[in-house]
């Protein structure tokens, strides 16, 4: 069974437009539970800019499904992530101008840093998942940096989906899943994925979980957002059958 993971950032980015207490990201994963999310996404970035340190610790203490806590290889954020310990935590890369993540992590060329701070989290009893591109060497990096997830970063598919070009990142995805499992690691994968391309991606015999925001974010402005995710989790099982 593929699991669906429901990141509630953009949430928090409608209330951070005002710097008021509404919409509420706890009250949104609330609702993504009730609509059949198998657990809660939330990226605490660096400069705080939509979910705060206070959203991390109140879904914690209120959300029955597991937490997967993005974060960037910063020492605060990490003492945080060790501080609450969530069931999981997804090293990601960060840049104070990107709108949102860009791309993967540079294991190759930043493994010390990445591999002392899957310690951490893994000393803390956090399970870590490294989120990569599907590069060979990207991936073999990753393999060896103690991880025990790793999440491929399906832009470049998202972009091209229906395409031959689509096609080709398909097959790139597929073989770094291959290699992913071969080596004994969980496959999960996420970005750009929508209502419309999800399932070809949820069809990777090896994939275990998907972590999709924006798309069911966007969708349940117009139909409230626990029919939002279960829209999206019923495409996600037809696709896994």
């Amino acid at each position: 069974m593929v699991l669906l993971g429901v990141n509630i950032d953009h949430v928090a980015t409608v209330r951070e437009a005002r710097k008021t207490n509404e919409p509420d990201p706890v009250w949104a994963a609330t609702l993504a539970e009730l609509g059949g999310a198998d657990g809660i996404t939330l990226h605490l970035r660096e400069d705080r800019r939509h979910i705060q340190e206070r959203d991390l610790r109140i879904m914690l203490q209120t959300v029955a499904a597991p937490v997967n806590l993005e974060l960037a290889c910063t020492q605060d954020v990490l003492d945080i992530a060790v501080d609450c310990r969530p069931q999981q935590a997804t090293l990601v890369p960060e840049k104070r101008e990107e709108v949102t993540t860009e791309g993967g992590l540079d294991v190759v060329g930043s493994k010390d840093r990445i591999v002392d701070a899957s310690q951490q989290l893994r000393d803390a009893g956090i399970r870590v998942s490294l989120f990569v591109d599907p590069d060979p060497a990207q991936i073999e990096a990753s393999i060896k940096s103690g991880a025990e997830a790793i999440e491929l970063h399906t832009g470049a598919y998202a972009h091209a989906a229906g395409s031959a070009l689509g096609d080709k990142e398909l097959e790139i995805l597929h073989k770094a899943a291959s290699d992913i499992t071969s080596a004994g690691l969980l496959l999960h994968a996420g970005h750009g994925l929508t209502y419309r391309n999800v399932q070809p991606v949820a069809a990777i015999p090896q994939m275990r979980e998907l972590n999709i925001g924006h798309s069911i974010i966007s969708r349940s402005i117009m139909i409230g957002l626990q029919q939002a995710v279960s829209d999206m989790k019923r495409l996600v099982r037809e696709a896994a059958k």
